[in-house]
């Protein structure tokens, strides 16, 4: 990444200079993972019935695992999936099944052959290694050990990475190779050993203290900087668990001039500076990578570098006598056999993750405007004048837990719509605070829905997300209505932009489909819950609130010139299949897509019970039951909403989750 970023910054210096690509390093190790995982395949179908060997040509399922989107290089490990073109997966991705690890996706499992994971060894089985583990695959210890998956690194290679190592590498080198290291280590002692033990004692103030296990996060302790008391305490823990700790020389870290910003003007300074290397293993030996990180410390005194201790990372060059030819991963020609219109490897995490984003982006949406109106008529109209709705208005505002609702039947039976000068301070707080079902946390659940989204909407689309989050971020301890109502503008201008991105931007592939079936399934749920309560509102009630939370104003005044009658208005929210925000537009988009489903995996019925609903509809008199109190369109208003409930979990339950007996899909 640092690299990619450099050359685009520096396009002229980067070729004149004639800098070693990277890009045949990462090409090797592509080609290294394809050719081990090949070898596991073979080892799956020899081991496992029912699974055939790959074909010819067919490459190896390759998986990145990630701890996840809270892991402070979550967005390296991203941007590594999207170069390398392996699909990035969290644990709750995979499972392990007759020791095979499987990705389960929305076309059924499919076996994964190699795994280049970014997960701690201890964390990556819950089942043999750390029990409290959330972030590994239960299993994925013994599906390594019967060779049915290439783990890199394997499990245990952390180990390689104990400093109690490096005090042994010019034997071990000696014994191995037959020659002396060509690089010298740094004099290490590991405290394990009773005479190392003594001798870092007695020379305590010419070393540094660190832990022997690299799980044990710890600053190194210097021992010149000890006074006689703290040097007393460390040789007790020393000598009370000696093989926890190493001691080395203290030694003078390598400076380099660096580059840096002093009261914002670029200067040139010396700072301490590491350099990490990466090597891959190949069938032909190891590839080594013709560059490196390097870490430069924060201060010209650092003794230390590291990261933790506001250090920096810097992309290091390798330069060659010889121009560099341009070098891409990607293949030079395709034949129309090679064409991809679908993603294979959509995870049912993703899917989940697609689908409830659509749905909390209606929902924010659907509250804005629910507040707007309500709020509005608080302001505008006098009680006399919106007395027909009022009760409607806060009865659907409790339905999105805006305001308090009555606890129990009889608090419900005795229930009455709250005073103006009640209300206004509860309509505020439905607005900013951080403690209920505000307006402001759904908008941060939104938030991290799209959080775990990252890798699949674009920057401009996670621009907007980041925007809106923080619109409500700062405290409003004195916020007025006109404070709210001005908040609430400025969040459905947002919402507004995301469905924009969503319905334009996005392409149109399995993933944007459940998102859609999100939108569409909320949307109808809270237009089932809007209509059938307004249905109980009193003849001569004003409906253009009705037109103002749908968004159909403009439309029905366009089409009537005329004040909002029950006919019209009904007809417009139910039946219009133009207009995008109309139950019937809800259901036709729903019945396609399950039907694409259905047909796709041969497993028919989820979309029936909807298109019965649709049915129903259109055998509705609109004469005779687009009324006010009709009991007919009430009961299929209340129908067609517990049909929503079953078809989301439905949806859950085929998509999402998989807890059925393994089935082999076929290829």
């Amino acid at each position: 990444e640092n690299r990619t970023i450099i050359s685009s910054a520096f396009p002229e210096l980067f070729r004149d200079l004639n800098i070693e690509r990277l890009s045949g390093f990462f090409a090797s190790m592509r080609d290294s993972l394809a050719h081990w995982g090949h070898r596991v395949a073979d080892n799956q179908a020899q081991t496992v019935p029912g699974i055939a060997a790959l074909g010819q040509g067919e490459p190896p399922l390759v998986v990145i695992l990630t701890p996840g989107p809270y892991n402070e290089t979550y967005h390296e490990q991203s941007f590594l999936a999207g170069y390398l073109g392996y699909p990035l997966v969290q644990g709750s991705d995979l499972t392990v099944r007759n020791g095979i690890v499987w990705l389960k996706t929305i076309a059924g499992l499919r076996p994964v052959h190699a795994i280049l994971r970014r997960i701690d060894d201890d964390y990556c089985d819950p089942l043999e290694l750390n029990a409290d583990s959330l972030l590994g695959v239960a299993g994925l210890t013994q599906a390594a050990r019967l060779g049915n998956v290439l783990i890199a690194n394997a499990l245990g290679a952390n180990l390689l990475q104990s400093g109690a190592l490096l005090g042994f590498l010019p034997n071990l080198c000696q014994s191995l190779l037959g020659e002396a290291l060509r690089m010298p280590s740094v004099g290490t002692w590991w405290c394990g050993e009773p005479a190392a033990l003594e001798y870092v004692i007695q020379h305590l103030d010419d070393l540094v203290i660190k832990p022997a296990y690299p799980q044990v996060r710890s600053s190194p302790i210097f021992g010149e900087d000890l006074n006689p008391s703290q040097k007393e305490s460390l040789i007790e823990r020393l000598r009370a668990q000696p093989d926890h700790y190493i001691a080395q020389e203290q030694v003078d870290i390598s400076h380099a001039p660096v580059l840096t910003s002093h009261q914002h003007q670029p200067q040139i300074g010396s700072l301490a500076v590491s350099l990490r290397v990466y090597a891959f293993a190949t069938p032909n030996g190891y590839a080594i990578l013709p560059g490196g990180l390097s870490r430069v410390a924060s201060g010209k005194d650092a003794r230390v570098v590291t990261m933790q201790r506001g250090g920096t990372s810097k992309d290091t060059w390798v330069l060659s006598h010889d121009s560099q030819p341009p070098f891409s991963l990607l293949r030079k020609t395709n034949s129309s056999q090679d064409l991809v219109r679908e993603n294979a490897y959509l995870s049912s995490r993703m899917a989940e993750n697609l689908f409830w984003y659509g749905r909390y982006s209606v929902r924010n949406l659907q509250k804005a405007m629910m507040l707007r109106a309500t709020i509005r008529a608080l302001l505008e109209y006098t009680p006399e004048m919106r007395d027909g709705e009022w009760i409607t208005m806060q009865g659907l505002c409790q339905w999105f837990d805006l305001l308090p609702c009555p606890e129990d039947e009889e608090a419900l039976a005795s229930w009455q719509p709250w005073a103006d000068d009640d209300i206004e301070p509860l309509l505020i707080q439905s607005v900013f605070s951080q403690q209920s079902n505000s307006l402001a946390t759904s908008v941060q659940q939104l938030f991290q829905q799209a959080f775990n989204l990252r890798e699949r909407i674009s920057n401009d689309h996670w621009r907007t997300v980041n925007v809106l989050s923080r619109l409500f971020i700062t405290r409003h301890q004195h916020a007025t209505l006109q404070d709210a109502l001005s908040y609430i503008e400025q969040a459905i201008n947002h919402f507004v932009t995301l469905t924009g991105f969503a319905m334009d931007w996005m392409t149109r592939d399995l993933g944007w489909r459940f998102m859609s079936l999100g939108r569409r399934i909320e949307r109808l749920q809270f237009m089932c819950v809007l209509l059938s309560r307004a249905l109980a509102m009193p003849q001569h009630s004003n409906l253009e609130w009705l037109l103002q939370v749908t968004n159909n104003l403009v439309t029905y005044r366009a089409r009537y010139a005329a004040q909002p009658e029950w006919l019209p208005v009904l007809d417009l929210l139910l039946m219009d299949d133009n207009n995008p925000n109309s139950v019937v537009f809800q259901i036709k988009g729903l019945v396609k897509y399950l039907e694409e489903m259905d047909a796709q995996d041969n497993a028919g019925g989820i979309a029936t019970e909807l298109n019965d609903c649709w049915q129903a509809l259109l055998q509705l008199d609109p004469d005779q039951c687009f009324t006010v109190g009709n009991a007919a369109l009430a009961e299929w208003l209340n129908r067609t909403y517990a049909v929503t409930l079953t078809l989301s979990d439905r949806l859950s339950l085929r998509f999402f989750s998989y807890a059925s007996p393994l089935v082999i899909p076929r290829y």
